[in-house]
């Protein structure tokens, strides 16, 4: 029974793009009380396939499941290949760090192509308010969004594309950052 309620869970997941409510929960599993709701999360939150924010919503962690390693691929000069399964792993512990302060954005322009980040690209952010000069930002420039490295010249910070053909912007007001870029994303 606990299998067929996750995978009620799971479908329920990838229908809406979010983690159900205890009352959607009681409603796909049958559970006629949040108690039982709330054992069946708990066991969940145990085995580490979901987990709680500070207010207590359900957070995804190995929902998917994990994908076979198996090992390395030489980009350089071809070598003997060896298929041995190294181990698992989830992107999911891969990429994020800190689930709470993590969102994806879509990548829309050019100003960052020499840095790998080009256009419909997916960056993965993290909130911060501690950006180091040199990391890749998302800031909140003079009332405008960007993404762009995090520079400093004397004691003034600016912001600066990885394309020739866009110039620095130095604020004339404001900058704030918001979040700093921890992966990119590229499907093909």
């Amino acid at each position: 029974m606990y299998r067929e309620h996750y995978d009620k869970l799971l479908a329920f997941y990838r229908t809406h793009k979010r983690m159900p409510s205890y009352a959607e929960i009681m409603a796909f599993t049958g559970y006629r009380t949040k108690s039982a709701v709330h054992y069946f999360v708990t066991r969940l939150v145990e085995q580490g396939v979901v987990s709680k924010d500070a207010r207590g919503r359900l957070i995804p962690r190995k929902l998917h499941g994990e994908v076979p390693l198996f090992g390395l691929v030489e980009a350089g000069f071809p070598s003997p290949a060896e298929e041995e399964l190294c181990d698992t792993m989830s992107f999911d512990e891969y990429l994020i760090e800190n689930r709470e302060a993590t969102y994806i954005l879509k990548v829309k322009g050019d100003s960052m192509k020499d840095a790998g980040i080009c256009e419909g690209d997916m960056v993965v952010v993290e909130r911060t308010t501690q950006p180091k000069v040199g990391q890749i930002v998302i800031a909140e420039v003079d009332g405008a969004w960007t993404m762009k490295y995090l520079r400093k010249k004397a004691s003034r910070f600016y912001l600066e594309p990885a394309n020739p053909k866009y110039a620095p912007i130095i604020p004339k007001e404001d900058l704030k950052i918001a979040a700093v870029v921890k992966a990119v994303v590229r499907k093909y």
